[in-house]
């Protein structure tokens, strides 16, 4: 027996990648845990928070205004994690939904730490701070922008930037 091939359409319009949201100066973004992001016990395997972590910042940089693709393809500077510290409280597991919750907590002349909690419902999953450094292309730290500095500050400060 043969199927016919489904005809080729455009996705729906309202169909968007998940996107996070600022509720004061705290970022929320949604993650669902899929298998592959298991191990064979069935859990999270514990590199794929980093992962969560991670989209979560980049994420809460585009929403904030913080253009890093235009930086780095304008040879300006890019962003590298300098240090993390994670702590592992609660599995995770398959078809669980998260939301890594992310704020600022720090801002340097060329970094910026943030703190990440990753949350099922009201419990803490993990939890860590990391620490971004801006870089120059060569990899050598330089100067944050300064209108992101006062992106940062308005975060740390709470401030809801979402309109």
């Amino acid at each position: 027996m043969s199927v016919a091939p489904l005809p080729l359409s455009n996705p729906p319009a309202d169909l968007h990648p998940a996107t996070g949201r600022f509720v004061g100066g705290v970022h929320y973004f949604p993650v669902r845990v899929y298998f592959e992001d298991t191990d064979l016990s069935g859990v999270v395997y514990h590199a794929n928070y980093l992962r969560y972590m991670e989209r979560a910042r980049s994420d809460m940089l585009r929403v904030a205004g913080i253009d890093q693709r235009g930086n780095h393809e304008g040879g300006e500077g890019v962003y590298a994690v300098a240090n993390v510290a994670v702590a592992y409280r609660r599995p995770a597991r398959l078809d669980d939904d998260l939301i890594v919750r992310s704020h600022v907590t720090a801002i340097g002349a060329a970094t910026c730490t943030i703190h990440q909690t990753v949350m099922r419902g009201a419990d803490i999953v993990t939890d860590g701070d990391v620490t971004a450094a801006y870089l120059t292309p060569q990899g050598r730290p330089q100067r944050q922008p300064k209108p992101w500095i006062a992106i940062f500050s308005r975060l740390a400060q709470g401030e809801d930037i979402s309109s």
